[in-house]
């Protein structure tokens, strides 16, 4: 199992510096990567491009684009110069969001999102790879070329109920979770995305899982910590069937918070479970936490 990093939006005047500065670090301390969150904040493909051009040696991955308000040409042009910028490290993590952001912030319908996500990678896909797409789904059509130049990265879907997981395995790289627990990924994400990509004579899908992490001697005020900071995360429909299947009340209860063996332990249980990339969202307890996952990365 390999571990990245999550990175968190710099404050202050100059923000791209800030994560230039987190992107170094990662890399010096050993991870295999690291990834942006795209919300409301920076746009995490411009962000990556910008600060991880300099800084060799670091898969950098999206965590994940929204891709309803952007035609699939557009963030495939997009992703390709960043990967680009990058020297061709570039993960392009995409989503659908959540039907309160879709509709209720950017307008957009949310309606059949297992059509919009298919039609969607039937453009993405092959335009990344520089194929010309002449396509006319329902919602989506395209009938052009890229010359960009920066193509073929890895692109991963978050991808949780069963029909977007056997889409992500059948023609996207892997899988890119959040608030997905063991018992989740071992009984459900890892063998549905497994058998679909098998299916489809493609290579083992990337299993990459981020939560929140805290290695410290207080677990309870670690959970009700985590609680506080990832509320919102139990509220979300999404999220909150995975929680559901997990068996947890809150985000807390997906946590993984301890003192450094049972940290390790869990992580462990993680990659029986089928992840293939650990990315720690270090939430409290930072340096101590950062020591145990940067030992873990060095192997």
């Amino acid at each position: 199992m390999r571990f990245g990093y999550y990175l968190t939006e710099p404050k202050g005047d100059d923000p791209i510096g800030g994560l230039r500065t987190q992107i170094a670090q990662a890399a010096q301390d050993g991870f295999t990567s690291a990834w942006l969150s795209n919300i409301f904040g920076l746009d995490a493909l411009t962000a990556l491009a910008a600060a991880g051009g300099q800084v060799p040696g670091i898969e950098l991955g999206t965590a994940v684009v929204p891709t309803y308000p952007r035609h699939p040409a557009v963030l495939a042009q997009q992703a390709m110069t960043a990967n680009a910028a990058l020297g061709g490290r570039l993960a392009l993590g995409i989503g659908l969001s959540h039907q309160m952001v879709i509709e209720g912030m950017y307008g957009y319908s949310f309606e059949r999102p297992y059509r919009h996500m298919t039609e969607y990678l039937d453009i993405l896909l092959p335009l990344s790879r520089g194929e010309h797409v002449k396509y006319e789904g329902e919602t989506l059509k395209a009938d052009l070329r890229l010359t960009t130049p920066g193509g073929g990265f890895p692109v991963l879907m978050a991808a949780l109920g069963p029909r977007m997981l056997k889409l992500a395995g059948t023609v996207a790289d892997g899988t890119v979770l959040w608030m997905t627990g063991p018992k989740t990924v071992a009984q459900h994400v890892a063998p549905t995305i497994t058998a679909a990509a098998a299916e489809a004579g493609r290579e083992a899908p990337r299993i990459v899982c981020a939560l929140p992490i805290c290695v410290t001697d207080d677990p309870a005020g670690a959970v009700a910590r985590a609680n506080e900071i990832f509320a919102v995360y139990g509220q979300l429909p999404s999220y909150r069937a995975m929680l559901d299947r997990e068996g947890a009340a809150t985000p807390g209860d997906v946590a993984i918070v301890g003192d450094e063996d049972a940290v390790l332990a869990k992580l462990d249980v993680l990659r029986e479970a089928g992840v293939t990339d650990f990315v720690g969202s270090v939430f409290a307890s930072r340096e101590r936490t950062r020591a145990l996952l940067i030992g873990a990365a060095k192997g």
